[in-house]
């Protein structure tokens, strides 16, 4: 390793091309510069520095040096502030899995007043579907899981709370043959026709998918947004989150139908691992405990025409 003053003067030397120069930035006589020059060729048994042309340059030698002693004193630093703040009670790296049905831009503000902690504390957002939210959950990839559905299955020192309840509408294309079906839908009419589903990320089961009858055709999408477009563009019928879809509903674009058996509004749940609690974990679990940040979540955002 070298000293914060020895990679000062490497540098000096490599932009300035003298040892005057390189003396006068520094602050220091021509002499002890020389000095410290032959002491660190001294140390390494190494040519440093090249002496022979008019302006002075690092050798091969001198220049991976160089580079390389900044690099280890870079990953010294970062690892000094990491053992702090672990020390601190702060996460190296906090990893939240949101379920697909949560929109990404309801969190970015959260996000950012995060970041104006400075916690240094590294955050990973990705998203799974349906049973691979919980999973995500118990396999170790996340720590903390946002908009879950369903019961929550057995995890060991599981922790969970409510966010919220979503309620959904059946809803067709305008052009779709059951936009002029009879109300109320019986099952056995909407069987007949294809079902729009988004895809469960789960890696453990076959997945499930909301709303979907016994041995109806389907059309797995990645996303609610693509489920939602998948209706309006006629390829297909299925449940949609009523807010979401209100301004398309009122357009026409899509059209609701009242079904005999109606399905029943989704509990959508915050859960982590109660033995891992560190200050990124509880200054998240405290945003989401606000009911406007948890009304926001469940509602979604509504298409704009």
């Amino acid at each position: 390793m070298l000293s914060e003053d020895e990679l000062a003067l490497l540098e000096a030397i490599r932009e300035s091309g003298s040892l005057s120069r390189a003396a006068a930035r520094l602050g220091k006589a021509p002499s002890t510069i020389s000095h410290a020059a032959r002491q660190l060729e001294a140390r390494f048994d190494a040519l440093l520095f090249d002496r022979r042309r008019y302006r002075l340059q690092l050798t091969p030698a001198g220049q991976l040096l160089a580079l390389e002693a900044a690099r280890l004193m870079q990953d010294v630093s970062r690892l000094s502030k990491r053992v702090k703040q672990i020390a601190s009670g702060w996460e190296d790296r906090l990893w939240i899995v949101t379920d697909e049905i949560l929109e990404f831009e309801i969190l970015a503000p959260v996000i950012r007043s995060f970041d104006a902690l400075q916690s240094g504390v590294a955050l990973r957002m990705t998203h799974e579907v349906l049973g691979g939210t919980w999973e995500a959950l118990r396999d170790g990839r996340a720590d903390l899981i946002i908009g879950a559905t369903n019961e929550p299955p057995v995890i060991p020192k599981l922790r969970w709370l409510e966010l919220g309840v979503m309620e959904w509408v059946f809803a067709v294309s305008p052009r779709h043959p059951l936009a002029k079906a009879a109300e109320p839908l019986e099952r056995e009419t909407v069987l007949r026709h294809r079902s729009v589903v988004v895809a469960d990320s789960s890696r453990s089961s076959a997945g499930r998918a909301y709303g979907l009858l016994g041995g109806q055709a389907t059309l797995a999408v990645p996303s609610m947004a693509a489920k939602i477009h998948a209706q309006v563009e006629n390829l297909g019928v299925g449940w949609l989150p009523r807010h979401r879809v209100a301004g398309l509903l009122k357009r026409g674009e899509l059209i609701e139908k009242r079904m005999a058996d109606p399905r029943e509004p989704n509990v959508l749940y915050v859960a982590w691992r109660g033995d891992q609690e560190g200050r990124a974990l509880s200054w998240w679990l405290e945003q989401l405990r606000q009911p406007r940040l948890a009304k926001r979540l469940v509602r979604g955002i509504e298409i704009a025409g």
